[in-house]
């Protein structure tokens, strides 16, 4: 599974801004979202991506978790951590013990966290509620995004199921251009855990023998 595919799911579960659109129930709905995440001065959850297959059967499952504090974010995933700082991105493989080190640059990403917490969907996505639907148990709107034309290399529909209770990301679904369809869920909603700045970084020392691999 792709690291920006894991990363992008997640950025729009915890992240979900304003946008312009003609649904105002979705609107709303949204906002509530965009206003209580913005609330938080850190988050943590976990979440579980599943692809699915042309007959709608599950093909793979990948689960992890996820932390977040401010712009920055820290995902573990399947033997991997993909580490953000705002200026680095740390992709470390444990089983190889390797880091890949890149400089990040919203620009060049699809789906990057700081598009998405500066009103990325403003310019990017039309959006529509589509009714209610139960997810893990939980009552949620489903508001159905579609990119708009020539904004998006990746995806052709994009679904949030947002859960009543808590105003939060439940999970949803995302459609690729290339036929793919992975659900995902989010659960254990952990708002302003305690977390240190230094979380947000990749510890050589914390990795003996890693071999660095330096892409900036």
């Amino acid at each position: 599974m792709k690291k920006i595919l894991c990363v992008s799911l997640l950025m729009i579960a915890f992240a979900v801004q304003t946008v312009h659109a003609q649904d105002a129930k979705a609107k709303t709905i949204l906002d509530a979202v965009s206003k209580k995440i913005s609330s938080l001065k850190s988050l943590k959850a976990n979440f579980a991506f599943h692809l699915n297959g042309s007959n709608g059967k599950v093909k793979e499952t990948k689960k992890g978790s996820f932390s977040m504090k401010g712009q920055k974010y820290h995902v573990l995933i399947a033997g991997q951590e993909i580490i953000c700082d705002t200026k680095t991105v740390w992709t470390y493989m444990k089983e190889s013990n390797e880091v890949q080190i890149s400089k990040f640059n919203p620009d060049e990403q699809t789906i990057s966290p700081a598009k998405l917490l500066t009103n990325f969907y403003d310019k990017e996505y039309s959006y529509k509620y589509v009714g209610t639907r139960k997810v893990a148990g939980k009552n949620c709107d489903v508001i159905e995004m579609t990119p708009v034309a020539g904004k998006s290399k990746q995806l052709t529909k994009l679904e949030l199921a947002v859960d009543k209770a808590s105003n939060t990301i439940a999970g949803g679904n995302m459609w690729e251009k290339n036929g793919s369809v992975y659900q995902y869920e989010i659960s254990d909603f952990t708002p302003n855990p305690n977390l240190a700045d230094n979380y947000f970084t990749f510890d050589a020392k914390a990795h003996p023998g890693v071999e660095v691999v330096d892409l900036r």
